[in-house]
Parts: structure tokens; sequence; C-alpha cells
């Protein structure tokens, strides 16, 4: 990731991230890891686009880089990974088209699960549990019990990794499930210091935003009384 200047956006970083990962790209096309670094920095620019138009059109320049490269390295997880994630992009400018698309989204994520669960600290078992978490039950692949397996299996996978709790707490929280929410946030808020000291840079600075918002959020949900000593930021 391009590191963050003091003037960036959200916006502005994931374009600068864009550019550069596409330009090495170009400079090296056949090599599988600059493939899923440019289809992580299109996946980065579509979650931040605010017309449908400009992020399907994003989100297929990612499609379609790994899916021409799995043609040739089909045993790549992160570019299965990324492949499953530029389709949910794609997913969230359509309605009818959007089914096909999560269970093609599933598949992928199985298949980096099987060639590299480790990976984007644990980010196939993370993101197929939020798919299972968030799709309808009836008419697509929504399953809570599938959902909390693979949650789980990502936090056992990458406990120091804040996003993997905070998801895990978020689903507790959707399902109603306060008693179990309040453990892991006290969890988190006990692993919160550790992570500052390992996830550090500018690199990481969006996801320090996004983090501590989460959990506002989450401690917001359950009340005052959840509120241990607050972490540092």
């Amino acid at each position: 990731m391009v590191p963050l200047r003091a003037e960036d956006t959200e916006s502005t970083a994931a374009q600068r991230s864009f550019d550069r990962a596409k330009q090495e790209h170009e400079q090296h096309p056949e090599d599988p890891e600059t493939t899923w670094r440019f289809a992580r920095a299109t996946f980065d620019l579509a979650d931040t686009a605010t017309k449908n138009s400009d992020r399907a059109e994003i989100a297929q320049q990612g499609i379609a880089v790994c899916s021409q490269a799995l043609a040739k390295t089909p045993n790549s997880g992160p570019l299965h990974y990324y492949l499953a994630l530029n389709k949910g992009q794609l997913a969230r400018t359509k309605s009818l088209g959007a089914l096909k698309l999560v269970d093609q989204m599933e598949a992928e994520f199985t298949k980096a699960i099987a060639l590299d669960p480790s990976f984007d600290y644990a980010g196939p078992d993370r993101s197929l549990g939020l798919l299972y978490r968030d799709a309808p039950a009836l008419a697509s692949i929504g399953d809570r019990n599938k959902a909390r397996q693979h949650l789980r299996r990502a936090l056992e996978l990458a406990p120091e990794y804040p996003g993997n709790r905070l998801s895990l707490i978020e689903s507790a929280l959707k399902w109603g499930d306060r008693k179990d929410a309040l453990q892991e946030l006290k969890l988190l808020e006990n692993s919160w210091e550790s992570a500052r000291a390992k996830f550090i840079g500018p690199a990481w600075a969006l996801s320090w935003t996004d983090w501590e918002g989460r959990l506002e959020k989450v401690r917001k949900a359950l009340g005052e009384s959840a509120r241990n000593e607050s972490p540092r930021h």
C-alpha cells in the first residue's frame, strides 16, 4: 500500500495505490503477485466509488486480471481471494444477477481457504464468514452457523488482527447474542495496545481509522455498561 500523506483522504489514497499497482502489473503482467496486488488495489478503489457505474468498472478490472492469471496459475490462494472480493464489489452494483455472483464468491473463497488460509490475516475465512452472515438465508447461501464457524476460524488463525474479532462482535450483535459480544469486546480491548504496536506505520492508517470507528459503534450498541477502561488511541 502507498503510504498516506497528510492531505490524503481514503479515496485519494486508494487512487494512488491503484495507479502504482497498475503500473507495476503492466510492467510484470505474468507475475501472480503483481496481479493480486493490482486486484487488491481495484477492490480498495471500488470501495470508495460513489457511483455504481464507477464501482462496476473498477471491479471488473480486478476480475479480469485475476481470471486471466488463474488460467495459468490456478493454485494461487491470493488470486482466488481477490477475484472473490472484486466480484463482491460488482455484486453491490446489481439487483438481478447479484445472487449468481454470491455463489461464485463462495466458490472462490473456499478455494482460497484450501490453498492459503492465513493470507491477509485469515482473510478468506473472515470474508466467507461475512458472506454467509449477510447473504439472504432463503434465496441465497446465508447461514448463521457457517458464518460463525468461519469467523471463529479466522480469529483462531490470526487472533492479533483487530478486524477478525471486530467482525465476530458485529456478527454477535446482528444475531442478538449480547453475552458473546460483550465477552469478545473485553478480549478485543485487552489486546488493543498490542495490536497498536504490531500494525504500525502509514500503510495501516486507514485500517486503524476503520477499526476505531467500528469499535466505538459496537461499544455504543452494547451500552455504557460495556465500557471498560478505554483503549488509548
